[in-house]
């Protein structure tokens, strides 16, 4: 992957966009517009800036529970690679620990690291599923995300309550059928 630009070379750009668009950028609602996408689209993209090891700094505990965990409902905000426009959702995790947990919150800055990137759904979910089994060694990891994408309500076929779901399943949860009835039956449960 390249340098990231600066915010004054993608300002810049994005002056060019509005421009070609065939808006004037010296109109008041527009003057500070290049500014403000720049800063905004960088935000929206820090996810580069972020390693694995940063984000869990070492909140994996010993634990002597095989039980499911499951964290539910997670917010989810990603852009899509193809269009570069957001789509929006929810992730769901569930893992087997298999004696060693995860600091809650850092399943939600996980999913924020991999989702702040330039993204396909399918992608998304698979990483977060195979960061969660590198860093807890677990038996088993389910994820789940549902989310809505401009790119397809906004533009082409435009279809306002479209929802795409995808799922990656690991270890214990691919091989048993009974553990992902569980994580499915308790995803019902706590809706």
């Amino acid at each position: 992957m390249g340098k990231k630009a600066t915010s004054d070379v993608l300002a810049a750009h994005y002056k060019s966009i509005i421009e070609g668009v065939g808006e004037d950028v010296s109109r008041e609602g527009l003057l500070d517009t290049p500014t403000r996408a720049a800063k905004a689209i960088l935000s929206i993209t820090s996810g580069y800036e972020k390693s694995l090891d940063e984000i869990v700094n070492g909140a994996v505990f010993e634990s002597g529970s095989d039980e499911m965990v499951l964290v539910k409902s997670i917010e989810m905000y990603s852009v899509c690679e193809h269009h570069v426009l957001p789509f929006i959702g929810t992730c769901h995790i569930g893992y087997i620990p298999n004696g060693r947990v995860l600091g809650l919150s850092k399943f939600a800055r996980i999913v924020d690291m991999y989702s702040r990137r330039l993204q396909i759904q399918e992608r998304l979910t698979r990483e977060i599923a195979d960061a969660i089994l590198s860093v807890t060694g677990a038996a088993g990891v389910g994820v789940i995300v549902e989310a809505k994408h401009m790119c397809m309500m906004m533009r082409g076929v435009e279809k306002q309550h479209s929802t795409m779901g995808t799922s990656v399943m690991l270890g214990e949860f691919r091989e048993s059928y009974n553990t992902r009835q569980e994580f499915l039956r308790l995803l019902g449960d706590m809706g």
